[in-house]
């Protein structure tokens, strides 16, 4: 990433610097798109299920910590690409179980890392007051742009990225990249 110029005033400083997270984010999500043809949240979802196994959607959403609607969409749409099957449960037939094909585990082996776990790798080598530090001024960022409230899934990806005939594109229809855009044209 460029350096940010220190002749700006500090503020400017610091929306260059949320800026520059907001643009590693969206550069990653991109990457996984085009390695793997699946969003962020999707190759998360993916993962989670690989690593639970046979399992219900609502132990999905919880460990990936989204809401059940959302996972059900993700869901449908890997099964629809061969990803995962959904099966009756042996113990009640009302209950379908969600299981990683051979081809999702094939996706597995050549998709990326996701941001977060790299991310989590490099915070874990700080010593705990400089993670107490970040943590403390980011919850203060949060605060100071109304953010606080928002539902924060704990992946670092949007599920904005898709892909259109083979290039990662943003769904334009995605208001969180649209006030983005919008404060980059502005800054």
């Amino acid at each position: 990433m460029d350096a940010i110029d220190s002749d700006l005033p500090l503020e400017q400083r610091i929306v260059a610097a949320i800026r520059q997270i907001v643009r590693a984010v969206d550069l990653h999500s991109r990457r996984i798109v085009e390695a793997c043809g699946l969003t962020g949240p999707q190759l998360a979802t993916l993962a989670v299920v690989a690593r639970l196994g046979p399992t219900t959607p609502t132990a999905i959403a919880r460990a990936v910590h989204l809401s059940q609607g959302t996972v059900t969409g993700i869901l449908q749409r890997l099964e629809r690409q061969s990803l995962t099957r959904r099966t009756p449960s042996d113990r009640d037939r009302r209950t379908v179980v969600i299981e990683v094909t051979d081809e999702g585990r094939a996706v597995l082996e050549q998709a990326p890392s996701l941001l977060q776990d790299q991310f989590r790798a490099e915070l874990s080598a700080l010593a705990e007051w400089e993670r107490m530090q970040i943590l403390a001024t980011l919850q203060r960022v949060a605060t100071l742009m109304g953010a606080e409230r928002l539902d924060a899934s704990p992946h670092l990806i949007t599920d904005s990225v898709r892909l259109d005939d083979g290039a990662a594109v943003i769904d334009a229809a995605d208001p969180f990249l649209d006030a983005v855009a919008s404060d980059q044209a502005e800054g």
